[in-house]
C-alpha cells in the first residue's frame, strides 16, 4: 500500500511519517512544499524527511504522480480544503488532521468533495482508539451509568508555539486553544452518544491570561526545543477557555480546553473525562498508561509512556478498517464537521457573552 504525507507543518506529521514507515507492506512518500514558509528554527521539509528516514519529493503533483492509495494532510489548519479536494480529485482515501478546517464552509465543501468522488475522508482523532475510552464507552452503552447526566472534560497542554508557531497564528489555526482542543472531547462525545444524540448549544468564555500582554509568559523564542528562551513575545489568541456544550438528550458537557501545562512538565499534555450517569460515574485518563519517576542526572521528574499507540491504531483503522461492527471506526467528514461547528459556536459565544444554538 503506498501512503503519501502532505505537509510537515502539524506537529503529528513527523510521527505519522515515521510510522507509516514502520508498518509492514506500506510505502510511504511524504511532500512539504510550504516548507520555507515556517520561522527559522523549525525542521520541516526534506530535511525532517531525510532524518526520519523516509522518500521526500518537492510538490504535491510529484506525490501524487507516484500513485498514493491514500494520503494524509497534516497541512495548517487553514491549508486543509485545497490539499483534500486535491485527494478527491485524483480519487485517494484521505485523512485529515483535526480539526477538519477553520470554517464551515470549507470544512462542508470537503466533505461533499470526497462524497461526490466517492473517496473517504476521515479526520484524525486518536484518542477514540484509547483502552480508557473503549472501557468508558462500554460502560454507557451497557447501561451500566444510566442516562448520562454531565461530563466534565480536560483537554490541556503545552503552548505549541515553539514546536510550530502557525498554531498561534488565528489565520492559520482558526484560532487558539478553543479550535485546537475543544474537537477532540466533542468528538468523544459525539462517538459515545451516536446519531441518536446531536449538541443544541454552546457557551463558551476564554482569556489569555498566561500568555497576552504583561504575562509572566510568552511565546518562547524560536530555536529547537525551546532553548535560551528570553526573548519572549506575547500571543494574540486564546490560550484558556472553558466550553460548555448541552445535547439534546439533556446531558450537559464542560471542556477545559487550555494551553496550561509549563514548558518544563513531563508530558506535552492530557485527556481526562468525568462522566456522571443515573446510576454510576466513571472516569477516564486517555494518557494514563504511564511509569513515573525521576531523572537524578537532569533533576526533574519523569513519566514514560507505554501500552496503546493510539496514532497507529487509527492509523490502521484507517488503512485497513474493520469486521467488528461494534468496533470504534475513525471519525468520517461529518462527524469532523459536527465537531468543528461545537468549536466555532463556542468563538460566537465568547465574542457575544451568550449562548449560541447550533444551526442559527
Amino acid at each position: 500500500m503506498k501512503v503519501g504525507v502532505l505537509s510537515f507543518a502539524h506537529v503529528h506529521a513527523a510521527g505519522y511519517a515515521g510510522l507509516l514507515r514502520r508498518m509492514e507492506g506500506v510505502e510511504v512518500l511524504t511532500s512539504d512544499p510550504d516548507a520555507h514558509s515556517a520561522p527559522p528554527g523549525e525542521e520541516r521539509g526534506a530535511e525532517l524527511a531525510g532524518r526520519l528516514g523516509v522518500e521526500h519529493v518537492d510538490s504535491y503533483r510529484e506525490l501524487f504522480d507516484w500513485g498514493p492509495d491514500a494520503v494524509v494532510v497534516a497541512a495548517e489548519n487553514s491549508r486543509h480544503r485545497p490539499l483534500v479536494e486535491l485527494a478527491a480529485k485524483h480519487g485517494v482515501d484521505v485523512l485529515c488532521e483535526k480539526p477538519l478546517a477553520t470554517t464551515a464552509e470549507d470544512g462542508e465543501a470537503m466533505v461533499a468533495a470526497c462524497r461526490e468522488a466517492g473517496v473517504r475522508l476521515g479526520v484524525a482523532y486518536p484518542v477514540r482508539f484509547s483502552p480508557a475510552y473503549a472501557a468508558l464507552r462500554e460502560a454507557v452503552r451497557g447501561g451500566g451509568t444510566g442516562p448520562v447526566l454531565t461530563v466534565a472534560g480536560a483537554n490541556n497542554g503545552r503552548l505549541p508555539a515553539d514546536a510550530r508557531a502557525w498554531f498561534t497564528d488565528a489565520e492559520l489555526a482558526g484560532g487558539g486553544a478553543l479550535m485546537d482542543h475543544t474537537v477532540h472531547i466533542a468528538d468523544l462525545l459525539d462517538e459515545l452518544f451516536g446519531d441518536a444524540t446531536r449538541a443544541v448549544e454552546v457557551y463558551a468564555q476564554t482569556n489569555n491570561l498566561m500568555y497576552g500582554e504583561g504575562s509572566p509568559g510568552g511565546v518562547p523564542g524560536a530555536g529547537p526545543g525551546g532553548e535560551g528562551r528570553d526573548d519572549r513575545r506575547p500571543v494574540e489568541v486564546e490560550t484558556a477557555g472553558l466550553v460548555t456544550v448541552r445535547y439534546d438528550n439533556g446531558a450537559v458537557a464542560t471542556i477545559d480546553c487550555s494551553w496550561s501545562h509549563p514548558d518544563h512538565h513531563p508530558t506535552w499534555g492530557g485527556l481526562e473525562l468525568q462522566l456522571v450517569g443515573e446510576r454510576a460515574t466513571v472516569e477516564m485518563d486517555a494518557f494514563g498508561q504511564v511509569v513515573s519517576g525521576f531523572d537524578d542526572r537532569r533533576r526533574e521528574g519523569v513519566l514514560l509512556p507505554w501500552g496503546t499507540d493510539l496514532d497507529e491504531a487509527m492509523m490502521r483503522s484507517f488503512l485497513y478498517g474493520t469486521d467488528d461492527e461494534n468496533a470504534v471506526r475513525v471519525a468520517d467528514g461529518e462527524a469532523g464537521l459536527r465537531s468543528l461547528r461545537i468549536a466555532l459556536a463556542g468563538y460566537a459565544s465568547a465574542r457575544s457573552g451568550q449562548p449560541v444554538r447550533l444551526g442559527d
